[in-house]
């Protein structure tokens, strides 16, 4: 997969969000998104996810835009913001009805994303009385069972313990490998730097920093 987001601006209002970004993505590797609250992460994996439009520019997606023909990347996992499931079903019986929308994938590929993230496919509790912990793992899970060639993970991390943020980062190397393109948003520098191979930092809606990891591991400031 490829992505293009071409001079992309958008407004909410009279407030611009997200100040002419100029991205090109592609599969098999890892985008780190970094900055302050409401510095337009967040706007800005929605636009791509087909979730908000541009007021200005465009994103394409295998080079055709996006909210003309398709109004959604046609193979995506998303993780944005809290994960929403239904409280009184388990994590599987969740799943199971949204992998049921698309028809895309069997029983086996349901438990074998929960077991990835660390959940017993048996487990039959209710979601409402999942811990946070729990929670975000069936939102990582339900984000990688398609094995979609796009993935968007908006603070994958929140609420896990560490072993959690250990096999998390796992899973999203491995995801790296089947050749999946996957944005990522998270606080913690150290924990972003480690999973990422290219970094845009953003502030106040704009890519102001773009950093690159080489082969050794250091990451190498690009021109923005």
């Amino acid at each position: 997969m490829e992505i293009a987001v071409k001079d992309a601006v958008k407004y909410f209002g009279a407030t611009m969000v997200l100040d002419h970004i100029n991205l090109r993505l592609r599969g098999g590797r890892v985008y780190g998104f970094q900055g302050m609250n409401g510095c337009g992460k967040t706007m800005l994996m929605r636009m791509i996810a087909g979730l908000i439009y541009p007021t200005q520019g465009e994103v394409l997606v295998n080079g055709e835009t996006l909210h003309g023909q398709n109004s959604f990347p046609e193979s995506m996992g998303l993780l944005i913001e809290n994960p929403q499931f239904l409280d009184g079903y388990s994590g599987y019986k969740n799943l199971e009805l949204l992998a049921g929308i698309r028809g895309k994938i069997r029983e086996e590929e349901i438990r074998q994303a929960l077991g990835r993230v660390g959940l017993n496919p048996a487990d039959s509790k209710k979601y409402r009385k999942y811990s946070l912990g729990m929670k975000q793992r069936l939102g990582i899970a339900c984000a990688i069972m398609e094995h979609p060639e796009l993935i968007i993970l908006d603070e994958p991390f929140l609420s896990l313990d560490e072993d959690g943020i250990a096999n998390t980062r796992r899973i999203i190397w491995e995801e790296k490998e089947r050749g999946a393109l996957i944005l990522l948003a998270c606080h913690d520098y150290e924990v972003l730097s480690d999973a990422s191979d290219e970094i845009f930092r953003l502030t106040a809606g704009r890519i102001v920093r773009h950093m690159v990891k080489d082969p050794d591991g250091i990451f190498r400031e690009e021109t923005v």
